[in-house]
C-alpha cells in the first residue's frame, strides 16, 4: 500500500492558454478583412483625386462657315468684326457681366481636316457648343451631323470617372429666317435644325447598326464604326431620348459692325447672343 502510494500516476498537465493568444488568433481572420477594406478605400480616394474633372472651358464647334468666329468675337470685344473660315483654333477669354465670372471660350474649326482637333480640348472643356448655320443645314445637313456624331461618340466614350460636358445645339444666323405668327425666327430655326439633324442622326445609327452605307453619309464614314447615338425608347434617334445626356437648343444671330451694349451690370446685352449668354451663366 503504502508502495503505491509512494508512486503516484503520471497524469498531462493541462495546456494553459494566455488571453492574448487566444484573442491573437481570433482576431487574425477580422484583421485581415478591415485592412482590405481600408487599402480598397485608399485606392478609391487616390483614384477620385487623379480623375480628371470637367474642366473650366467652353468649346465652339461646328461645320466650317457656321459662324463661330463671329460668335466668338461678339462674346470677346462686344462687337462682330469680319471675319472668315478659320483654319487654327482661336481661343479667347470672355467676362459675363451678370455672374462676374470669366470663362474660357475655344474655337475650334470645322474644316474636315481639323475638326477633329476638339478631342485635345475635351478633358478642359466645361462644356460644348456646336454652331449650325440653321440658314443652308437644309443642304448640308449629312455633312453637319457627321461632324455632330464625331463629338456625340467623343462624349459618350469618355470613362465614367470623367464628368461629361454639357452639349448645347445653336441654331446661328436666324435672323436669316422670317418669322411668322405663330413662331418667332429664333423658334423657326431650332425647329429646323433639330428635325434635319434628328432625321440625318438616324440615318446613321441605323447604317452604323447595320453595318450598310448611306447615301450621302460622307467617304469617310466608310471607315467608320462609331456609337454614341443610343436613345432610350424604341431606339429611334431623338434628341430628347439621348442616352449620352441633356442636349440644349437655342437660336442666336449676330450683326457684323454692331457694338453690343450693357444696359446696366446687372443685366446682359440685349443682342442676338442674349441665349447664349444666358447659357453660359447658368455652366456650373
Amino acid at each position: 500500500m503504502d508502495a503505491f502510494a509512494a508512486s503516484p500516476s503520471k497524469q498531462a498537465e493541462p495546456e494553459v492558454l494566455s488571453p492574448a493568444s487566444v484573442l491573437g488568433s481570433q482576431m487574425l481572420p477580422l484583421a485581415a478583412v478591415v485592412l482590405a477594406v481600408l487599402m480598397v478605400a485608399i485606392s478609391i480616394l487616390v483614384v477620385r483625386r487623379k480623375s480628371p474633372r470637367r474642366g473650366d472651358a467652353v468649346i465652339l464647334a461646328g461645320y466650317s462657315d457656321a459662324g463661330k468666329t463671329a460668335i466668338l468675337t461678339t462674346l470677346a470685344y462686344r462687337q462682330t468684326l469680319p471675319t472668315h473660315a478659320s483654319m487654327q483654333t482661336n481661343a479667347s477669354l470672355v467676362a459675363l457681366s451678370s455672374s462676374h465670372k470669366t470663362l474660357r471660350i475655344i474655337d475650334v474649326p470645322g474644316h474636315p481636316r481639323i475638326r477633329g482637333q476638339f478631342q485635345e480640348y475635351l478633358p478642359e472643356a466645361k462644356a460644348i457648343a456646336f454652331v449650325v448655320d440653321a440658314s443652308t443645314v437644309s443642304r448640308n445637313g449629312a455633312a453637319v451631323a457627321e461632324h455632330l456624331h464625331m463629338i456625340m461618340h467623343a462624349l459618350t466614350s469618355l470613362p465614367p470617372s470623367r464628368e461629361t460636358p454639357s452639349l448645347l445645339i445653336v441654331a446661328h444666323k436666324c435672323d436669316l429666317l422670317k418669322g411668322t405668327a405663330n413662331a418667332s425666327a429664333e423658334q423657326l430655326a431650332i425647329n429646323r435644325v433639330r428635325t434635319i439633324l434628328e432625321r440625318e442622326l438616324e440615318k446613321r445609327r441605323v447604317s452604323h447598326a447595320h453595318g450598310v452605307a448611306v447615301e450621302g453619309l460622307g467617304a469617310e464614314d466608310a471607315e467608320s464604326e462609331m456609337g454614341g447615338l443610343e436613345c432610350s425608347g424604341n431606339g429611334e434617334f431623338k434628341f430628347a431620348e439621348w442616352e449620352g445626356g441633356e442636349v440644349g437648343f437655342i437660336g442666336t444671330s449676330v450683326a457684323v459692325g454692331k457694338v453690343a451694349r450693357v444696359v446696366d451690370e446687372k443685366h446682359a446685352e440685349s443682342d442676338g447672343l442674349s441665349p447664349l449668354r444666358e447659357w453660359l451663366e447658368e455652366l456650373n
